[in-house]
């Protein structure tokens, strides 16, 4: 589960960066909880392409983080301000 939240949060990151197809399969998968299964009938696909492209999009959204560090910044700057005024903490957030 600890896997499935990080691979999330690395996708609000950097969802931006894969293909539109690649976006789908990881909503699909992810967000509507659909099966591989029923990702490859929609899409008339073998379920072995959609374990591959799942796979890929993980190890891209691990490269990307691997460069750029945004998730574990952000972790390292919550870090700093968790003692500080809670609203300022909200208004931090906003913009990182």
């Amino acid at each position: 589960m600890e896997e499935r939240l990080y691979i999330i949060n690395l996708y609000e990151y950097y969802g931006e960066l894969l293909t539109l197809k690649q976006r789908e399969y990881f909503e699909d998968y992810y967000f509507d909880n659909l099966s591989i299964n029923e990702i490859a009938d929609n899409d008339n696909v073998s379920k072995n392409a959609i374990s591959k492209q799942l796979k890929i999009i993980k190890d891209k959204l691990n490269y990307y983080e691997d460069i750029l560090n945004l998730y574990k910044n952000k972790a390292k700057i919550n870090e700093i301000i968790k003692d500080i005024d809670p609203k300022l903490i909200d208004k931090i957030n906003e913009l990182i």
